[in-house]
């Protein structure tokens, strides 16, 4: 039987448990959301048909969201989705399912992974030693042998989420005025507030990674330096902070939001290169 895995991965975390996925079950072939965005229609091919994402602020990323709208998913005969999570509740779910039902679909089964955040703005960052990543990777490990288990065999499982970290009760006004400060971040990302969200310090070297990794196509370099380009909407992926190699570029405070991106560290997935991210922007 055919698999499809569709993935939205910003720093690697998604994109890693698809290719653990893949690695496990035969003919499976992994296609990046964003490079099929430009499409009217997204037709799907697999009879199994897999959603790989990050959560983003308790919801699914707008990309995931929009990919998921233009989505014909009639080949399917199973269908799972897998979020990614620090450790914050996640309930939308339910969102994904409301969508593909329109479309006579629906989850068969879903599951959330606890991994390491790359929101590094914030002032309790941490990022993980080695040893850390280590032993999270073994309890990941240890919950992908049940997810493919489950998957092969084609069973529903639509597990309630018991591994957070954080609870918050399940709000949809709350969600829904969420997801419009994100999108509002992501349309003037380049100003928020008055403030430049995004900028680089001295450090910067122009050696224009952060415009490769830049899933939206925001970043261009220009005499060396990258630019947030105003009409060119931000997925808010933090891949540009996370992968820039001398920790040059920075989030600033903007109202309401403190960033302590020039005192923290940054992360990204062991397993997730600069031309991993990079890639899936390759048909798009």
């Amino acid at each position: 039987m055919s698999t499809e895995i569709y993935y939205f991965s910003g720093t690697g975390n998604s994109l890693y448990i698809a290719q653990e996925i893949q690695k496990k079950i035969p003919n499976t072939k992994l296609i990046p959301i964003v490079s099929l965005l430009h499409q009217e229609v997204i037709q799907t091919k697999g009879k199994r048909v897999g959603i790989i994402f990050p959560v983003y602020a308790l919801t699914i990323p707008i990309p995931v969201k929009w990919f998921l709208k233009k989505l014909d998913i009639s080949s399917a005969e199973y269908v799972f989705g897998v979020a990614t999570r620090l450790g914050i509740i996640f309930k939308d779910f339910k969102r994904i399912d409301k969508i593909l039902k329109k479309k006579n679909s629906g989850l068969n089964s879903h599951f959330v992974i606890n991994m390491y955040s790359n929101d590094v703005k914030v002032e309790d960052y941490q990022t993980p030693k080695k040893s850390e990543i280590s032993k999270l990777e073994k309890t990941v490990q240890n919950k992908l042998d049940n997810i493919i288990s489950i998957i092969l065999d084609q069973e529903t499982s639509k597990e309630k989420d018991v591994d957070y970290l954080i609870d918050l009760p399940y709000n949809p006004i709350v969600n829904f005025f969420l997801e419009k400060f994100i999108v509002s971040c992501m349309t003037i990302s380049e100003y928020i507030g008055g403030v430049k969200y995004f900028c680089t310090d001295s450090k910067c070297i122009g050696c224009g990674v952060c415009e490769k990794v830049c899933l939206s196509g925001k970043i261009k370099m220009c005499n060396n330096k990258p630019m947030w380009q105003k009409k060119v909407l931000c997925y808010m992926c933090y891949a540009c902070i996370n992968y820039c190699p001398v920790n040059s570029i920075q989030i600033n405070s903007i109202p309401g939001v403190k960033s302590f991106t020039r005192q923290n560290g940054r992360y990204t997935h062991p397993y997730a290169s600069i031309k991993d991210i990079a890639k899936q922007k390759a048909s798009k």
